[in-house]
């Protein structure tokens, strides 16, 4: 099936009464956050196909039972590959741990259906590479292949790639970006899976920075070539988990303490390949900061700041404007005109994170039926996973500035 770019214009669309059934393993704080997005989006938007929560997937038949209620979803499976082989299933998402997302990705692509799988794509290089090879060949079928960073679906960072490209910028210099939480400021904080490196992949930095990786090179429209890099594991030992986690951390199981094998935190420097230079911070341990994911871009003729704790603004310096009246000055991102608040409230009335799994959501379905590229796709999260394993190389060798490999 030939692929039309993300913007193009297609006039044949199916019934609206067409359905695509989707099938989502996971089921704890990102599984609840793609339910809603799943969930939400045909309500909203006016779409070609109405997505249709066919099953959900999860080991513990009694938690994922739950989950199916709770979410809406009409059945549930505890075995990942019940839930492939599903005639009900066209579209397997993926919101488990980094360590399954190389096996259940292949295995779906290669049972015939689409695949949405959360971010970092994989835990490591090699896996990523297999899960892009995988990808094309379903391409060649007509099959969508999509990575989770739902945060350039914030409509005013989708606004903001459009100042970009639109050269309100002009040439790049400087791009900041930091991610910090606080939820294991605490050493007392239980060991969840985040914090394990056979599970995770990384810490802070996988979490967190493939995000802020991803998000600069979205706007800024051209990669990373290397990097320089700095990264510190706080506290060494946590309390073994008892039980399941609840949300991003959990309770602890008396007095036994596990081994923390993950960043707590990184910093690292870049070049892009225009010769930006760019910047890069990411912790868990910065206390009393929640979730706080800032972006500058800075450019000859131009700026544009981000602040996700304030979603709904943008702010915006126009450097060609005379000096006594320029300055940064603050875009609210409301309004009917702005990327995917056609749908929404009238202006002024802001939207939530949980409004970018709606948005990627409706992404994800145009996609499949008008013939799109996948954007974000599986190559585009192979090359975030190719950043983040140079600043681990990075980091290991004392700062040495290491290349990106392509």
């Amino acid at each position: 099936m030939a692929r039309r770019e993300e913007t193009e214009q297609v006039t044949e669309a199916p019934p609206p009464t067409a359905t695509l059934g989707v099938g989502m393993v996971g089921y704890a704080f990102m599984g609840a956050a793609h339910s809603q997005g799943w969930r939400t989006a045909g309500h909203v938007f006016d779409l070609p196909v109405r997505p249709a929560l066919a099953a959900i997937c999860g080991r513990d038949r009694t938690a994922v039972e739950a989950a199916a209620a709770r979410h809406g979803w009409a059945a549930a499976e505890t075995d990942w590959r019940a839930l492939i082989a599903r005639d009900d299933v066209q579209l397997v998402d993926i919101c488990t741990p980094g360590d399954s997302h190389a096996e259940i990705a292949i295995a779906a692509l290669e049972a015939g259906k689409h695949v949405l799988c959360e971010k970092p794509l994989a835990n490591t290089v090699a896996e990523a590479e297999a899960m892009v090879e995988a990808a094309e060949r379903a391409a060649a079928r007509g099959q969508v292949a999509i990575v989770g960073f739902n945060y350039r679906k914030v409509p005013a960072l989708t606004y903001a790639r459009t100042l970009i490209e639109e050269g309100r910028l002009g040439a790049l210099r400087h791009v900041r970006a930091t991610y910090l939480q606080d939820w294991l400021v605490d050493p007392e904080s239980p060991l969840t899976w985040r914090l394990e490196r056979e599970r995770a992949g990384s810490g802070a930095l996988g979490d967190l920075g493939a995000h802020i990786v991803d998000l600069a090179q979205y706007l800024a429209g051209e990669h990373l070539v290397g990097v320089s890099a700095v990264s510190e594991t706080f506290v060494r030992e946590r309390p073994v988990l008892a039980g399941a986690a609840a949300g991003l951390s959990g309770a602890a199981d008396g007095t036994a303490r596990g081994v923390v094998t993950v960043d707590d935190a990184t910093l690292f420097t870049g070049r892009l390949a225009s010769g930006a230079l760019a910047s890069f911070e990411v912790t868990r341990m910065a206390a009393g900061r929640k979730n706080a994911l800032r972006l500058e871009i800075n450019g000859e003729l131009g700026s544009i700041a981000f602040d996700l704790e304030r979603l709904n603004e943008l702010s915006f310096h126009d450097h060609t404007e005379p000096a006594t009246s320029a300055g940064f000055r603050r875009i609210l991102v409301t309004e009917p005109q702005h990327p995917y608040l056609e749908a929404w409230w009238p202006p002024g009335h802001g939207l939530g994170y949980e409004h970018t799994f709606v948005h990627q959501a409706r992404d994800v379905v145009r996609t499949i039926v008008e013939g799109r590229v996948p954007v974000p796709s599986f190559a585009d999260g192979l090359q975030v996973q190719r950043v983040l394993a140079a600043v681990e190389e990075s980091a290991a060798k004392n700062s040495v500035h290491t290349p990106v490999l392509f």
